[in-house]
């Protein structure tokens, strides 16, 4: 029987086709639209998601039922001696709670990791953990080592509207209205707890320089040990604008010379429904184990 098998979801990033590359199980992320239940790249691609989105639809995140991990699990289990679940973080969302309850019920083979992660930080941490589940570690092992690193990122989206804050009750309408009329970009960040605003721009030139000033902060303080060692990675996320989304690449690597951005990757669904078309993003994460560049 094989040791460990790794389990996410598709707040990671990783897509199905991905997951089955890597030798995991990408869980899809529900959520519904005008009531109904769709799957993250499953039964709604990201087009249509965000030309539902853009009509005004209704959209509520939701997650995956005790019935469908248990019957994912048990799958599982008959090949494998335990699961390591690594789940989009526990300060936005009760999917990790509600795992750790419905993983007792497998008497220690479901380790359920809570790191606070989500987007590219979470895409890393399951590339690590791959990576120590070939060196033989056990899944506590890879439990505790990915727990210990969980404060080692940033994360910051700028949002090219407030439409979508206002609509899910974090800005009044006449704030909204206010920034919109003015063309304000606010910036939001997290370590995983929630997201809290960090700055507020006019144009999306000064959002990504501001981004990438205070990630050069970081580096040069908090993460400056990590970084001397070369442990530390530089992430890229957006919402339908990929060609800008690249473009920024090129422009931290050039502010980064002996750094390399490892992921450009589209927001998952559930933190598109809050953020709209248009978002762009950058982050740093520690990286000891899992595929560098």
């Amino acid at each position: 029987m094989n040791k460990v098998i790794i389990v996410t979801d598709s707040n990671s990033g990783i897509t199905q086709e991905e997951g089955k590359k890597l030798g995991i199980s990408v869980i899809p992320m529900p959520f519904t639209i005008d009531g109904e239940e769709y799957l993250e790249e499953i039964s709604i691609s990201q087009e249509k998601f965000f030309e539902l989105l853009a009509k005004g639809a209704d959209v509520k995140t939701s997650q995956p039922s005790e019935y469908y991990l248990e019957e994912l699990w048990t799958k599982l289990l008959k090949d494998y001696e335990s699961i390591v679940y690594i789940p989009m973080t526990s300060g936005l969302s009760g999917t990790c709670e509600n795992a750790k309850q419905y993983a007792e019920k497998f008497d220690g083979r479901v380790v359920v990791v809570d790191n606070l992660r989500i987007s590219a930080p979470q895409k890393v941490s399951v590339y690590e953990a791959v990576e120590l589940a070939k060196q033989g570690r056990s899944a506590w092992e890879i439990r505790d080592y990915l727990e210990s690193t969980k404060d080692k990122f940033s994360i910051y989206i700028a949002l090219s509207t407030l439409k979508y804050l206002k609509k899910g009750g974090r800005i009044t309408p006449i704030a909204a209205a206010l920034g919109n009329m003015l063309h304000l970009k606010p910036i939001l960040y997290t370590r995983g707890q929630n997201f809290d605003k960090f700055a507020v721009t006019v144009s999306l030139h000064q959002a990504k320089r501001k981004m990438i000033s205070k990630i050069k902060s970081e580096l040069e303080t908090e993460f400056k040990e990590e970084y001397s060692q070369g442990k530390m990675e530089l992430l890229v996320a957006y919402t339908k604008i990929k060609d800008e989304a690249l473009k920024f690449k090129e422009e931290i690597e050039k502010e980064f010379p002996n750094m390399k951005v490892l992921y450009v990757d589209p927001l998952s669904l559930s933190i598109a429904c809050h953020t709209g078309a248009g978002a762009l993003g950058m982050g740093i994460c520690v990286n000891n184990f899992g595929k560098r560049n």
